[in-house]
């Protein structure tokens, strides 16, 4: 079995600060990209960021400069830095990592349970 598990979402106000975590645990071989995606009421789920085990970054234009993603290999974790927040930011955010279990022959997309992140004074 295969667990994301994240944490460091809740209630920001405008401008301000959040740190999202999610931990990766189970029968797991090798990861090769995680990430961030965000569903907001009544949207589709969309990519915030991307990150591969070699740590090249992807981000969706509406957070460059704002928002900063990293992994720490050793701890199978990903981290998502989010800075000068804005209302429209509020949203459910998932985790996400393409991985191999051992004993598989292919790679397959995992996702978190997703953390809630509002934006409001």
């Amino acid at each position: 079995q295969v667990q994301l598990v994240e944490s460091g979402g809740g209630l920001v106000q405008p401008g301000g600060s959040l740190r999202l975590s999610c931990a990766a645990s189970g029968t797991i071989s090798t990861i090769n990209v995680m990430g961030w995606y965000r569903q907001a009421p009544g949207k589709q789920r969309e990519l915030v960021a991307t990150i591969t085990s070699g740590g090249s970054t992807n981000y969706a234009d509406s957070v460059k400069g704002r928002f900063t993603i990293s992994r720490d290999n050793a701890k199978n974790t990903v981290y998502l830095q989010m800075n000068s927040l804005k209302p429209e930011d509020t949203a459910v955010y998932y985790c996400n990592a393409n991985l191999r279990r051992w004993g598989a022959r292919q790679s397959s997309a995992y996702w978190g349970q997703g953390t809630q992140v509002t934006v409001s004074s």
